[in-house]
């Protein structure tokens, strides 16, 4: 079959999944022939993503996030605000995406949780078989469990996930724990996370330091604080602020990378613990690693908070409102399990393949699809 992503650029983990399966379909015998990015001022792309794929990488304006001063909190309203704003660029974009998707006349699309690609399925009705893939929609999953702060988040949450996925013939949802068998609503399908082949070839072990990711530079001063607190203790930090020198020494225990995607998975595998905001991607990268996590949801980000709550139940570590290395470190003292843990994360992992190709018989016909 032949196939074209619709990418949310906003978050890495999005492109990361992208990245993951082409490798897989083009393994089974499948093509990827263009790739949709939605990106925003905020987020350069990075190279390694574009040289993943040897096909049309065509990139346009999408909604994004407003942060605060700080580069820290989302800041709901001016978000809100900002995007009604640009709302005749991004009718535009809707027609360069119908260009695309007549000039390269895929058998599916695959949409990887852009808000546009929802709209466009809804509003252009192409014949392509639609598909929409993202953590976000374990939520239509009777077993998940919401976080309790912030109704008017959740609601706004809830509604960008129902557009995103607008008339999709499938609703891939990802999940940290593999779920009990429960009837499903229609359409929606369960897989594993989308783990880079990079990560399952690690070599793993544990040196005596910890790791950090901080997309936004706002939270590098917690991650400063936290040293400070405990000059013992050595953090190797991942950011996306090309201001400073990189590497960037801010402490005697503290470095800071720019983001370099070989380098921060050489760091993963060897590392005693990871400190992150609660991405979904660099979770299960973590969990597959068999790393502890102290995970810190980005303020104002309702997904997130969703997120740490799920990887909790998953075991994968401790939710925090702030970077408090203490809390990482009390969790890791506790009876360790984590070799278990891991064990069955990775039999959960190790399906995704079967589920991939159920996913192209059902599409192509083989398989009755299930709407």
């Amino acid at each position: 079959m032949k196939f074209l992503f619709i990418v949310q650029g906003e978050g890495r983990g999005h492109m990361t999944q992208a990245q993951v399966l082409k490798g897989i379909l083009e393994k089974q015998g499948h093509s990827i022939e263009a790739v949709i990015l939605g990106t925003s001022k905020r987020r350069k792309i990075p190279t390694y993503f574009l040289n993943t794929f040897n096909c049309p990488i065509y990139s346009f304006p999408s909604p994004n996030f407003v942060t605060d001063k700080e580069n820290k909190s989302i800041r709901l309203s001016a978000t809100i605000f900002q995007n009604l704003k640009k709302a005749a660029l991004f009718i535009r974009t809707l027609k360069q995406i119908d260009l695309k998707v007549q000039s390269h006349q895929p058998d599916g699309i695959i949409n990887f949780y852009d808000i546009l690609g929802g709209l466009y399925n809804f509003l252009y009705k192409p014949k392509a078989k639609f598909i929409a893939i993202g953590h976000q929609y374990l939520t239509f999953h009777p077993d998940f469990i919401f976080a309790k702060q912030g109704k008017f988040n959740s609601f706004l949450f809830k509604l960008n996930t129902l557009v995103t996925c607008y008339g999709a013939q499938m609703k891939i949802a990802l999940s940290l724990w593999q779920p009990c068998p429960t009837t499903l609503g229609p359409g929606l399908k369960v897989w594993p996370p989308l783990i880079k082949e990079s990560i399952k070839k690690s070599t793993v072990k544990q040196d005596d330091f910890y790791l950090a990711y901080v997309v936004n530079p706002g939270y590098a001063q917690e991650i400063i604080d936290s040293a400070k607190k405990n000059p013992t203790a050595q953090i190797e930090a991942f950011w996306d602020n090309a201001a400073f020198p990189n590497p960037y020494q801010v402490l005697p225990n503290l470095t800071f990378h720019l983001i370099n995607e070989q380098l921060f998975l050489e760091k993963m595998a060897t590392c005693k613990g990871f400190l992150t905001t609660a991405g979904f991607e660099s979770i299960g990268e973590a969990m597959f690693l068999g790393k502890p996590i102290l995970m810190v949801p980005v303020k104002g980000q309702y997904e997130q908070r969703c997120n740490a709550l799920d990887a909790e139940m998953a075991g994968a570590g401790m939710a925090s409102d702030t970077f408090d290395l203490s809390v990482l470190e009390e969790y890791m003292r506790r009876p360790a399990d984590s070799l278990e843990r891991k064990s069955t994360f990775k039999c959960w992992q190790n399906t995704l393949e079967t589920h991939i190709m159920e996913m192209v018989a059902e599409l192509s016909g083989k398989r009755k699809l299930k709407v």
